[in-house]
């Protein structure tokens, strides 16, 4: 049989593991087979901070910091798609140069009296992994074959509230509706629900981010090539 690959990078050394399943401490959840030979490496924090030693740009920048800005980490809370608690905390991390383009949109949202609402930002491999065991469809989950651009904290899921009552802006659906009205490119009935979108997806074009095509919500920074995948829980980018 052929087996997935993942280099796990720990402890300075190179652990290779051929796998057919990930063993979570909620339950068991089968990976996907990919082509012998096909790799895919993940960081762990000991690695992870020996790459930002080498360039701090690599760096993962708390959200919070951000002035203004809303969380609302909905995988930190059973209300998401999957019914469970994915996160221990509710915090929201990206890479440096992510969070400054972030700053800076927010910095224009907030001339117009909106301020950024984050749903989900850098998330650990793991999840993405338990994420794709329970949707299997690539349209609005990443494959845990390749990891995601959130697992290398250059991804961002958000909306828009408003600045003064932090009540959220009418979008066209819910977050992580997998229905094609969640399309960034779908018709749009609510004249305000539409013109919402699009200022969002306007305003954060013009600081790097580009909208994913299925999800109004998720917006990659594109000048993040050469970033790793990271399996890092919260807690251990909080001291």
């Amino acid at each position: 049989m052929k087996h997935f690959q993942i280099i796990f990078r720990s402890q300075g050394k190179v652990v290779l593991k051929r796998l057919a399943y990930l063993f979570f401490s909620f339950t068991i959840f089968s990976l996907p087979i990919q082509s012998e030979g096909s790799k895919l490496i993940v960081f762990d924090k000991k690695m992870y901070l020996e790459s930002i030693a080498k360039d701090p740009n690599r760096v993962l920048v708390n959200l919070e910091t951000i002035s203004n800005i809303v969380l609302d980490i909905r995988y930190a809370t059973t209300n998401n798609f999957t019914g469970r608690k994915m996160y221990n905390q509710p915090k929201a991390f990206a890479r440096k140069r992510v969070a400054e383009a972030l700053r800076n949109a927010q910095m224009e949202f907030l001339k117009h009296g909106y301020s950024i609402q984050i749903y989900d930002a850098y998330r650990p491999y793991q999840a993405t992994v338990a994420f794709y065991e329970l949707i299997k469809d690539t349209r609005y989950v990443a494959s845990p074959k390749t990891g995601s651009r959130h697992n290398k904290g250059c991804a961002i899921d958000l909306t828009l509230v408003d600045a003064n009552t932090k009540q959220e802006l009418q979008m066209p659906t819910e977050y992580d509706s997998f229905e094609k009205a969640a399309w960034a490119d779908a018709p749009v009935f609510s004249p305000v629900a539409k013109e919402n979108r699009d200022k969002l997806i306007t305003v954060l074009g013009q600081f790097g981010f580009r909208v994913n095509k299925t999800e109004w919500w998720h917006f990659d920074f594109l000048e993040c090539g050469g970033y790793e995948v990271l399996d890092i829980p919260f807690e251990g980018l909080v001291d």
